[in-house]
């Protein structure tokens, strides 16, 4: 498959161009904070916070935003985060043409743009899989990746010319005016939202359900675990690299922009070769090969006093910053349902961007201590062991899993009066099973057990009968009748085996016997006419 078939479809193709003038701008204006920075405060761990309040409000709040992702139109939210962004960039240059910026000020503004990204990301990278079909998705997810980084091969380098030459201002005004090609193009779109017979979950509950979901799947997990120390290692060399050009190789911001580009022409390489990497190599060798180039790049970036040679080695980590984290994203995305994908992005985004925000806090601290040598010197041993780690935590080969809604639920006719806030609903299954079958049936019964508390089930339990020892009993807890057909409807085709496999292990002449009951308390005689109306009252 061409690594250009995602250009076929309109939406995301215009979308995809519209981002390439706001990633120009957003780097151009990552340059001039990053310089302004080194111009008004002498604290070399004031300019690696720089980078750290960007990352720090994608760390704290996409999880929140993801799940506003699963819940509302993605679109309206981009609109949203856009809009603010824009507001934020244009009081930003007016501050900064005034000679009002602080350090603290300048914190204040990187870290309400990132509050932007934060609600802008899990809506964009949740739409990949509105725009594109499945058999696309890596490819598009990998030309986000260099798209980003075609901006970043050219954008810092004249961001450079333009704080050189006219001042932060400057580049603060021309990435207020970049918003402007993507809003264009998002009031463009008009996305086709398939209407749900569901009530939307509370934002605590939508919360709650992602967390579910990633702690129950381990696959994703091992994705967020290797992402936070990719973060936390490599965000070594982008937040000390003003102090690389500035203090090792003795260059100024001109000097600064050309090894960003360099930086992102080499992710541009790294987006192109991703796909037959990916066909010669499993995910696990890409990964450990990522944290290798990366730590080698670091090596030579300390040692180095010559800017081609250090712009050379960022050439490599561009590479390997693509690789990884484009593998990490498209992992996330193909091992998650539609219903939770923007929320299992924002954990992921989370977790990087925890690992990015604390390297940018730990390396700068370091540079202070130490000289930024020896910080890019010790996030290079740390690089390595972050290669080790996939000796006990192997990232997971992609997988063709069907994630598509397995639509067998079907509402069953009910005599007592419910609504859907009526519960607690207790759910028993009566299983018949044969004592050689046991086993087997224990195991699948393991895997059911997972899928059911990840699809929003609590107090799942296993019961064997005492007196009648081939009838077995499942049972679960839902706290309301919706959220008991919220979490059938969350089945998917991947998962229909496990209830075949249960189906064909049961031995009675009649299919499992589904219990499904309201729990109720006792109560004193004279409050009973109270609990004679309807259940939905209670």
């Amino acid at each position: 498959m061409s690594p250009l078939s995602p250009f076929k479809h309109e939406t995301f193709r215009i979308i995809w161009i519209a981002s390439l003038a706001s990633n120009f701008g957003g780097l151009i204006q990552a340059v001039g904070a990053a310089w302004l920075m080194t111009s008004i405060s002498q604290s070399v761990n004031m300019v690696a916070l720089v980078q750290a309040s960007t990352a720090l409000p994608i760390m704290l709040f996409s999880l929140v935003s993801g799940a506003l992702a699963d819940n509302f139109d993605r679109r309206r939210i981009m609109l949203v985060a856009q809009s603010f962004m824009l507001s934020v960039s244009a009081i930003l240059t007016v501050c900064a043409y005034f000679g009002l910026i602080t350090p603290w000020l300048l914190l204040l503004f990187t870290f309400l743009i990132g509050c932007g990204t934060a609600l802008n990301n899990p809506s964009w990278q949740a739409s990949v899989g509105d725009m594109v079909p499945r058999d696309d998705l890596p490819a598009a997810v990998a030309l986000n990746s260099m798209g980003f980084n075609m901006t970043r091969s050219v954008g810092p380098a004249i961001g450079g010319a333009i704080v050189a030459a006219a001042g932060a201002a400057a580049a603060f005004a021309v990435n207020t005016l970049s918003y402007f090609a993507i809003l264009f193009a998002l009031f463009r779109w008009r996305r086709e939202i398939p209407e749900s017979p569901l009530p939307r979950e509370t934002l605590g509950r939508a919360v709650s359900a992602g967390l579910r979901y990633v702690v129950m799947s381990p696959n994703i997990g091992k994705v967020l675990l290797r992402g936070f120390v990719f973060g936390l290692s490599a965000s070594a060399i982008l937040a000390l690299l003003p102090l690389v050009a500035r203090d090792l190789v003795r260059g100024g911001p001109l000097t600064y922009g050309i090894m960003l580009g360099a930086f992102g022409l080499g992710a541009i390489g790294g987006a192109l070769l991703s796909a037959r990497l990916r066909e010669r190599l499993s995910s696990e060798s890409v990964v450990r090969c990522a944290f290798a180039g990366f730590a080698t790049s670091a090596a030579v970036t300390a040692i180095s006093t010559e800017a081609w040679l250090t712009s050379l080695a960022l050439t490599v980590s561009g590479a390997c910053w693509v690789l990884a984290l484009a593998l990490f994203n498209t992992t996330v995305q193909l091992s998650t349902p539609r219903w939770v994908v923007g929320r299992a992005l924002s954990l992921y985004q989370t977790m990087t961007f925890g690992g990015i925000a604390g390297g940018s806090w730990l390396w700068g601290a370091a540079a202070e201590q130490y000289g930024a040598a020896n910080a890019l010197i010790g996030s290079c041993l740390l690089m390595l062991a972050g290669a080790a780690v996939g000796l006990r935590f192997a990232l997971p080969e992609f997988e063709s899993l069907n994630l598509d809604p397995l639509n067998r639920f079907a509402e069953p006719p009910l005599e007592l009066d419910l609504k859907p806030r009526s519960g607690p609903i207790v759910i028993m299954i009566d299983y018949e099973i044969h004592e050689p079958d046991i086993p087997e049936f224990l195991a699948t019964m393991a895997e059911r057990r997972r899928i059911r508390i990840r699809d929003g089930a609590g107090h799942w339990a296993l019961m064997r009968d005492l007196e009648n020892p081939t009838t077995w009993t499942e049972s679960y807890h839902v706290p309301t009748w919706v959220e008991y057909v919220r979490h059938n409807q969350r089945r998917t085709q991947a998962d229909a085996a496990v209830g075949d496999k249960l189906t064909a292990l049961h031995r009675g002449e009649q299919p499992p016997r589904v219990h499904r009951m309201i729990e109720r308390q006792t109560i004193v005689p004279e409050h009973y006419e109270r609990y004679k109306q309807p259940a939905e009252m209670h």
